[in-house]
């Protein structure tokens, strides 16, 4: 009897746990996110899934933006589980999140990645800085005069006297890619701060409300956009909202075409043409060395220690995140968030870094590694 009673407790303790398990209705991770960081996930899956009592994870590239818009959706089975990021969530994501739900998230910062911009190894290698690129690429630039137009130049000879009088055709991610964000921010942006009155504009507080309206009319900058932010804020923007607003934007008269979020076919489609470019993540130009070059951006070249050491200046962290409402439900969150940080993973020596991830220091390592036992929960 007593074995009876004994039998019973125990296939009711198990059949509770396959119910919380399964409580979701489904027992494989469901991963989506950034194509960049798409590669190493999807190698951390397949060791996690062969060397595992786990199914392996399925992954979907996504990109940054439309990962986090699905994530974010809520809770339950028709929702991920995990999203990757080759930017950081925004504020506006990590409240949408908020508002459906998923108020308890826990960030990994996975390691870091350098954008490049490459074009295949038949063509001349460019020596770009990102003023070139900002004046080539934003929808609108400062004229003759100053004032900011539309962007007039056709060739990289346009936009430098020193660049060979080539066709601007430059192949990238959508708006929807964390590595589009990136790169709007670290080399347009960055371009941009080298031109004196952007920079000023940039850099100028919501209290100097008669000063940043004096600055959008030197520039050209119709004075409704400032009314625009405020009304919809409901308070006076800083010179970088506004910024950001001319400087981000990306031209859409076809010198910039978006390639969709498979840096593979970005890759292909640069061999087939040698006078175009391409915008992808370092990890790409890795894989396919045999085929493409990244160019010099001011004076540095993309590598793995330029990357590492900060160098390089179109360079962003990567991360993942992970919905701890589902961790418990859906087997094997949390081992495979602890595989992907492990030292033999993400480690200095680990197999991430030999596929092109730029790791992290000891200590952050470490922290991750804290973080995600702990499903420390993100706070903005």
């Amino acid at each position: 009897m007593k074995k009876f009673i004994l039998h019973s407790v125990v296939i009711v303790a198990a059949m509770g746990s396959i119910n919380t398990a399964h409580a979701i209705g489904r027992d494989t991770i469901n991963i989506v996110g950034s194509s960049t960081v798409y590669p190493f996930a999807t190698v951390v899956a397949e060791r996690f899934g062969r060397s595992s009592n786990f199914k392996t994870p399925k992954i979907e590239s996504t990109g940054s933006g439309g990962g986090l818009k699905l994530f974010c959706k809520g809770a339950g089975a028709n929702t991920p589980d995990i999203t990757n990021a080759s930017r950081r969530i925004k504020k506006s994501e990590y409240d949408k999140c908020q508002k459906n739900g998923v108020t308890s998230i826990t960030e990994v910062l996975v390691g870091y990645d350098g954008i490049v911009i490459a074009n295949s190894k038949k063509a001349i290698r460019l020596n770009l800085t990102r003023k070139d690129l900002y004046m080539a690429l934003a929808k609108i630039v400062p004229g003759p005069d100053g004032k900011l137009i539309p962007n007039p130049n056709t060739t990289w000879k346009d936009v430098n006297a020193k660049l060979p009088a080539i066709k601007i055709e430059v192949l990238g991610p959508p708006p929807t890619s964390g590595t589009r964000d990136a790169f709007a921010e670290l080399a347009l942006g960055g371009g941009a701060k080298t031109i004196p009155d952007l920079k000023a504009l940039r850099g100028m507080k919501a209290s100097q409300a008669d000063e940043i309206k004096a600055m959008m009319t030197k520039l050209g900058i119709p004075l409704t956009v400032y009314d625009s932010m405020k009304k919809k804020k409901g308070k006076a923007p800083k010179g970088k909202k506004i910024f950001k607003a001319v400087v981000y934007a990306v031209r859409e008269d076809g010198a910039y075409i978006e390639a969709g979020e498979n840096d593979n076919l970005i890759v292909q489609k640069l061999q087939t043409n040698p006078n175009a470019l391409g915008i992808f993540g370092f990890s790409y130009l890795e894989e396919n060395a045999d085929k493409v070059q990244g160019s010099i951006i001011d004076g540095i070249e993309p590598s793995f220690d330029t990357i590492a050491s900060g160098d390089y200046p179109v360079s962003r962290p990567l991360y993942f995140y992970i919905k701890n409402a589902h961790v418990g439900k859906i087997p094997g969150i949390l081992e495979y968030a602890l595989a992907f940080a492990s030292k033999k993973a993400m480690g200095e020596d680990g197999y991430l870094p030999e596929r092109g991830l730029i790791p992290l220091n000891s200590n952050e390592l470490l922290q991750v590694q804290k973080n995600i036992k702990n499903l420390k929960v993100l706070k903005m």
